[in-house]
């Protein structure tokens, strides 16, 4: 891989949004064993969803600030590893990303969200049902709604959307998910959510899942490794040790490499907790995973990289497509920034074996540079 400058986007990169993202999503298709008719279907859809953005050219800023990742490109890549099969590519966007303002952002989110179930034929009632709580006419935060769309082969995605517990102010945002719960009948699911900072997102699958889930995204400032440990409140799992453990490879703090060189960030991002809801019987989580912002935690992208690979060997897992990943995204070397591996996640839900998933920035407009190097602005903490 040829080596950039930090802060400068790849020179072979294409001329706009869209050709950019879709040259990435094709070659990441082709890497988990994805044919090219459904690459070439899903760099479709890619774009369609963009909308506007989709053509705007890389030599102008991005369309709107977005938190979505570091240099507010709207579109972020993960692959999600489980024992036994080729690892699962994902793709998270911002429908409405060109959008004059929040409230459009969410207009568009949302009518891109139902022109996807007319085409692919799913329902969106549970989504209608929660449309005056998160897109509310003045909305506030740092989101409208985000979609995200589960790759599967014949070109057909599974679909999530993530909706803004804040639009009505972050002082109203742990009513706004305690209602949203209750109207999707999961009247005891709140009481059981673990102390946070903040509700980040509220999540729901949509269309072909064979236990839709429900889920409450949490934010931890400073989290250490035992606290990690006791953040699930899935029935009869002992996922303290495990994710103490994953939490401290993920950060650096097992002493298996240098942690961050220099100075460390002011304010690290928090660490995410997802609580995953699918009966409503017992009010308890189905489902549990911990993201780690390992982007500020590591010296650069080769650092975070060295720790994938260790828990993907921990967890039975070949590291090459995450490898060959990263050469699909991007041609700079892993040294030469930090924030290309954006974060990583262990995921657990009930009757099914754990998942390890890397999360990709696209990195369309700009390189963070490695720990410790001066930087043009501070990284946006969401």
């Amino acid at each position: 891989m040829t080596a950039v400058r930090p802060g400068v986007p790849r020179p072979s990169a294409p001329d706009t949004l869209g050709g950019h993202t879709t040259r990435q999503l094709r070659d990441l298709c082709e890497i988990v064993g994805l044919t090219g008719h459904d690459g070439e279907v899903y760099a479709r859809t890619l774009t369609d969803m963009l909308g506007a953005a989709a053509d705007r050219p890389l030599d102008l800023p991005p369309p709107n600030p977005t938190f979505l990742s570091d240099d507010h490109t709207p579109v972020e890549f993960s692959l999600s590893f489980v024992p036994g099969a080729a690892p699962t590519l994902r793709v998270l966007l911002e429908p409405g990303c060109a959008a004059g303002g929040l409230a459009q952002n969410g207009r568009l989110g949302l009518r891109a969200v139902r022109e996807a179930a007319a085409r692919w034929g799913f329902a969106t009632d549970r989504l209608d049902e929660l449309e005056d709580l998160f897109l509310p006419p003045a909305p506030e935060g740092p989101l409208a709604l985000w979609c995200a769309l589960e790759l599967r082969p014949g070109g057909v995605p599974k679909v999530k959307v993530y909706l803004n517990p804040a639009a009505n102010g972050p002082e109203r945002a742990a009513a706004t998910v305690r209602e949203a719960l209750r109207r999707l009948g999961h009247h005891d699911a709140f009481a059981e959510l673990p102390p946070n900072d903040r509700h980040l997102f509220f999540a729901l699958d949509l269309g072909d899942w064979a236990e839709p889930r429900v889920k409450v995204y949490l934010a931890h400032q400073d989290l250490s490794a035992v606290e990690a440990g006791a953040l699930s409140r899935t029935d009869g799992g002992a996922l303290g040790a495990e994710t103490e453990e994953f939490f401290r490879i993920a950060a650096g703090q097992d002493g298996e490499d240098g942690g961050i060189a220099g100075p460390a960030p002011v304010v690290r991002r928090p660490v995410q907790s997802c609580h995953a809801f699918t009966e409503t019987a017992s009010g308890l989580p189905s489902g549990f995973t911990l993201y780690v912002p390992v982007r500020d935690y590591a010296r650069h992208d080769g650092d975070a990289l060295a720790r994938a690979t260790a828990l993907l060997g921990r967890y039975g897992q070949d590291p090459a497509p995450l490898l060959g990943a990263v050469s699909a995204v991007t041609d700079r070397s892993p040294q030469d920034g930090v924030g290309l591996v954006a974060y990583l996640a262990l995921a657990h839900q009930q009757g099914q074996p754990p998942r390890v998933t890397a999360y990709l920035s696209s990195e369309a407009y700009e390189v963070r540079p490695p720990a410790g190097l001066p930087s043009a602005e501070p990284a946006t903490v969401p």
